[in-house]
């Protein structure tokens, strides 16, 4: 069974994200990017799946610029077995992305499609689902277990009210949560060996598909910043500030 997994290259975690001063956007000149941490869990999950011999093949896939080339060969170091970059300077939006993924999918036919339930810069938790829709596959979302089973796959995701488990028919599309896994550390070695790994570039005229945004961002702005907080003496005296002066009571 083949797995693709999708990877985005995306500002790093420990970086403080700065507004461009004309608040088009966010500046990345100058700034560290690696994988989508979300991501990084799912390629650790193909990973695992086929050293237990339920996967044959694990395929990175990355959409966006040429620099993402850098963030498929990290996986490709995890352990994918190669990469193919979708390459385009466009903005690119969730359902441009899905469209993208849907294409390959027909192309490549995998058993699974393991991705991160959202991105750490839009937040826009979507991709997995349009790409569901779109492919007309089932899909569990918020993955902290899975377990392939035959042509079957036991998805434990985190809910509400707590945990509940789905069994899906493959092919399926997985989204994962926190939870799942703790990634690898990736050695000297298997970096080394990413190099020499099959890196396919494509564009998305070649898959047929129009990448051209749908929503147009106005502004962004950074959130304002909090007033330090207050010490109170008493109970009384939160109450009393809680409603006259925060009214919110």
């Amino acid at each position: 069974m083949k797995v693709l997994v999708p990877v985005k290259r995306v500002v790093d975690y420990n970086v403080k994200v700065r507004v461009k001063s004309d608040g088009t956007g966010v500046d990345i000149a100058n700034v560290k990017m690696s994988m989508n941490p979300f991501d990084e869990i799912a390629v650790e999950e193909a990973v695992r799946l086929k050293e237990k011999g339920v996967v044959t093949e694990v395929i990175a896939v990355s959409c966006g610029v040429a620099q993402c080339q850098e963030t498929l060969r990290t996986a490709m170091a995890i352990g994918a077995d190669r990469g193919i970059l979708v390459e385009t300077d466009a903005e690119l939006q969730p359902l441009a992305i899905a469209k993208l993924l849907k294409a390959l999918v027909d192309k490549e036919q995998p058993g699974l499609v393991i991705l991160g339930k959202q991105a750490i810069d839009g937040d826009n938790n979507q991709t997995g689902q349009m790409l569901a829709a779109l492919a007309d596959l089932p899909q569990a979302t918020f993955a902290s277990k899975v377990e392939v089973v035959g042509d079957k796959v036991n998805v434990t995701r985190e809910v509400d009210g707590g945990l509940e488990t789905v069994a899906l028919t493959t092919p399926a599309i997985i989204t994962t949560d926190l939870r799942l896994n703790e990634p690898r550390y990736v050695t000297l070695p298997n970096i080394m060996k990413a190099k020499k790994k099959q890196l396919d570039v494509l564009k998305p005229e070649e898959l047929g598909v129009d990448v051209a945004p749908r929503i147009k961002t106005l502004k962004v702005a950074e959130p304002a910043k909090r007033g330090a907080g207050v010490k109170v003496p008493d109970v009384a005296a939160l109450v009393d500030k809680l409603k006259n002066e925060a009214k919110v009571i």
